[in-house]
């Protein structure tokens, strides 16, 4: 069992219409009305990511991290909230770094498969006439988000099925993702489809109900390995 854990990318110069510092700070904005909105207006928990390199390399001390800039910068100290003002004083203090939302419990949980993969799930999905919920688009997966699940109904679930690949992950209670317009050692985080907000709350399908055309999917494509990237 796993718990595993496009905005355009501008190039600034110092010509033109803009300079990289006006671009920096444009960014720095998004992020921070990104993350108000998703903990303020969608109730998601949220976190601070650790910022990745130059090179992607992610700024924490691991050097065989697996998910550069994609996960909380320091998950003992910072709990993931919807406070809107621990969030606005979070992203004040350190305005470039990724919005990462902790899946599970009340939050969103979700699937993922590398990035081929997941857009021939959700064109099928599509022509069958099935439901999805928000889809973020990460350079190397696509991650389509779920209802709250629990580890003993989604061991149910996968029970029930022969030849799950592995390049299919599952993202609940402990896990993390990176949300839009996050920036990963991978490149931009973007939207798919974009949450639409219902009252309260974000629709969201039953992982049921996409379980087996993301295993189908899964199963067409090679499986890049271990390394999530993002």
């Amino acid at each position: 069992m796993r718990e595993i854990l496009g905005e355009r990318r501008t190039n600034g110069t110092n010509g033109g219409n803009g300079t990289r510092g006006e671009d920096e700070r444009g960014r720095s904005g998004a992020l921070r009305r990104a993350a108000l909105r998703y903990a303020w207006r969608l109730r998601w928990p949220v976190v601070p990511g650790v910022e990745a390199g130059p090179e992607g390399e992610c700024g924490c001390p691991r050097a065989d991290c697996v998910t550069p800039g994609a996960h909380p910068a320091d998950p003992e100290l910072l709990a993931a909230t919807w406070d809107p003002r621990m969030v606005s004083w979070w992203w004040t203090m350190r305005p470039r770094a990724p919005i990462i939302l902790a899946t599970g419990g009340r939050a969103p949980c979700a699937l993922s498969l590398p990035a081929l993969a997941g857009a021939r799930a959700l064109a099928w999905l599509d022509r069958q006439g099935l439901p999805t919920g928000p889809v973020v688009a990460a350079p190397t997966r696509w991650l389509l988000l779920v209802e709250p699940y629990e580890l003993p109904e989604l061991g149910e679930l996968l029970a029930a099925r022969d030849l799950v690949p592995s390049s299919l992950r599952f993202h609940g209670l402990g896990g993390y993702i990176p949300l839009p317009p996050s920036r990963t050692g991978a490149g931009e985080v973007g939207w798919v489809r974009e949450p639409e907000p219902r009252g309260e709350g974000v629709a969201l399908p039953r992982t049921e109900l996409l379980l087996d055309a993301l295993i189908e999917a899964g199963r067409s494509v090679p499986d890049p390995g271990s390394r999530l990237a993002y």
